[in-house]
């Protein structure tokens, strides 16, 4: 069973016809109670708007030590905020995070190089589509080029502490970590259930990951 998880805050509906497009023979689900998160064979973290919103959503659900739990002994996809809630802490509303993996979130700001080449800031959040550079081999990005392009709705990126964790990344204005994988972990910052082809490929490689 695939589990996409439902704490109150998370694109549900497009995940769920995503998975349910590349895997029809799978039974996909979404769940709201940690014992449906206990008996899944994977699990799927999905999230949107603010951190701290989302942390707090977790918290309300009762679903925070069956997310963590998945963190460590199932194959794991975090999408967008659901991403983000997977480091130590973020500078949105100085929210701590999960702390699965090493690293802060962040703001694009111009400070941090965020400035087209004229200069001028770049636009807040970064919204629409952009390619995506694999920094290395992974099974679940297999059969999608480097440089395919992928949707974003973001203010907000991590960054990592650990190079070893970056599975992608893209440039608005810098460049910045966009994917990351360890062990059981995949996450991306982008939508792939809004990806068109590449996206799909990359939850259909998941459906049938094996770390």
């Amino acid at each position: 069973m695939i589990a996409i998880v439902d704490y109150g805050s998370g694109n549900l509906r497009s995940v769920l016809r995503a998975f349910r497009a590349v895997a029809p023979q799978a039974n996909v689900q979404i769940v709201d109670s940690a014992k449906q998160i206990d008996q899944a064979d994977r699990v799927v973290f999905p999230g949107q708007g603010a951190m701290h919103d989302c942390m707090a959503s977790l918290a309300r659900s009762g679903l925070r030590d069956a997310v963590l739990a998945a963190c460590r002994s199932k194959p794991f996809f975090g999408i967008c905020v659901g991403e983000q809630m997977l480091f130590d802490r973020s500078e949105e509303g100085y929210t701590d995070g999960l702390g699965v993996l090493p690293g802060e979130v962040v703001l694009f700001s111009s400070d941090r190089g965020a400035v087209d080449l004229g200069g001028r800031p770049l636009k807040v959040p970064h919204m629409g589509w952009n390619q995506v550079h694999w920094s290395g081999e992974h099974p679940v990005v297999s059969g999608v080029q480097t440089g395919s392009w992928f949707y974003f709705v973001h203010s907000f990126h991590a960054e990592p502490k650990e190079a070893a964790l970056v599975l992608g990344e893209s440039d608005y204005g810098t460049r910045f970590t966009c994917a990351v994988a360890r062990d059981n972990i995949v996450a991306t910052q982008f939508h792939p259930e809004k990806s068109a082809n590449s996206g799909l490929k990359l939850l259909s490689n998941f459906v049938s990951w094996n770390p």
